[in-house]
């Protein structure tokens, strides 16, 4: 899966770059979620008085509204980011405002200040009102959505990549960039997604709930060792063979 993310003040054309990028990604035959942060502090989705919030009053503390056409799951906290993507398996994940999540990036702007405050090594391309103005900015491309969506896209299938791993680099540094270095890393050529070891080495998959546990080589070693001395002792095992365990909790019946 991979992540955009399209960043900058209010009014910058944020919201009209995603639609554009959007909706070409899904004429091109991709799949497509997205998340948008709402930065203002009073944001809830439900209505007091309401069912769901009497539910929420009373204890709840994960509260469902299904409704005919719709079915909003209400978390009683902000989430981090990334626990938001592992609910999402598409080919693209439009991210609107989010600022923290590690992953090529488009900035919108008025003006070249504004673009300035945030720059970071993860900037794509530039977008929004300030296309009026500029074509390019710091050997970057300045796109206008509205008029440019097909190059615009262009430029985030050559740029992004699939979403990395996000373990400190005290806890594994195999590709010699660690998590938060290796992504800037590809965009400016100097690495491939490949060199992410945890993505490429021969695998231990271990699943919690159906959900993938990513896990640094290290790990992943530790458990296989365990793993491969105890069930080489039995009878069927051959050097080399694929091991499926699933451990899971009885239900009282």
């Amino acid at each position: 899966m991979k992540v955009i993310s399209i960043c900058g003040i209010s009014d910058s054309g944020k919201t009209t770059t995603a639609e554009h990028i959007i909706k070409e990604l899904r004429r091109r035959g991709y799949s497509v979620g997205s998340v948008k942060e709402i930065h203002y502090d009073q944001f809830k989705m439900d209505t007091e008085g309401s069912n769901t919030d009497r539910h929420r009053r009373a204890g709840s503390q994960l509260v469902t509204a299904r409704g005919k056409y719709e079915t909003d799951i209400l978390f009683q906290e902000k989430l981090p980011i990334r626990d938001i993507l592992s609910f999402y398996d598409f080919d693209y994940v439009v991210l609107e405002g989010v600022a923290d999540a590690g992953v090529p990036m488009i900035l919108t702007a008025h003006e070249t200040p504004e673009l300035d405050n945030r720059w970071s090594d993860y900037i794509i391309c530039c977008a929004g009102r300030i296309a009026r103005d500029l074509d390019t900015y710091r050997g970057l491309p300045v796109f206008d959505a509205r008029t440019q969506a097909e190059a615009l896209v262009d430029r985030i299938e050559l740029k992004t990549y699939h979403i990395l791993p996000d373990f400190d680099k005290n806890c594994c540094d195999a590709c010699g960039y660690g998590c938060a270095g290796l992504g800037p890393a590809i965009l400016k050529g100097e690495a491939r997604e490949k060199d992410c070891v945890v993505r490429t080495r021969p695998g231990v998959d271990v699943k919690i709930n159906g959900q993938p546990l990513e896990m640094v080589p290290f790990v992943q070693d530790i458990i296989r060792s365990a793993v491969t001395g105890i069930v080489g002792e039995l009878k069927g095992y051959e050097e080399g063979a694929v091991i499926e365990i699933s451990i899971g909790k009885k239900q009282n019946l």
